[in-house]
């Protein structure tokens, strides 16, 4: 596999996309933030005094989506057709999904990524004046689709169409 971020004197660049064809383009990422007993019970209960704690998240998450070239230096300025961001709680844990999705020349990946971290950090933020020990993990691409490498799914179903 050659490395296409390195130009033929091994110094760094942005790969050339003009020759691809625009496809519709998914990417789906998740991550989780383990929270204590008086963080999850503020959260649920909606009484954070910094406010609606899940609402501002996805709000930061949408607009780290938009700004992933601007924070990871070989990635394109993508346009976006759509970005949700959800969280669902399980026991202590609070998951958060980003799903991104659009018509161009390259994929999705590091915005879904971007977007479940900044998310989660912003979960962090505003809940670490009740609580610093919580933690962010397992940040993963879960599936993407389009573009010519296809389909990739975590759970090994690559290649199908879904």
């Amino acid at each position: 596999m050659s490395l296409t971020h390195l130009n033929d004197e091994g110094y760094a660049r942005m790969v050339d996309v003009s020759d691809k064809q625009p496809t519709h383009r998914t990417a789906l990422a998740e991550g989780v933030i383990r929270l204590g007993d008086v963080v999850l019970d503020t959260l649920t209960a909606g009484n954070s005094p910094k406010g609606n704690v899940l609402n501002t998240a996805i709000v930061a998450g949408i607009q780290a989506v938009k700004k992933t070239s601007e924070l990871i230096p070989m990635c394109h300025p993508l346009p976006l057709h759509g970005v949700d961001i959800k969280f669902e709680f399980n026991d202590s844990n609070l998951k958060c999904l980003c799903a991104v999705s659009a018509e161009a020349k390259t994929g999705f990946e590091m915005e879904a990524l971007v977007g479940v971290t900044t998310a989660l950090l912003t979960v962090y933020d505003m809940l670490k004046a009740i609580d610093k020990s919580m933690v962010i993990t397992g940040i993963r691409l879960l599936e993407k689709s389009g573009g010519k490498s296809g389909t990739f799914r975590l759970d090994g179903r690559n290649g199908e169409r879904h």
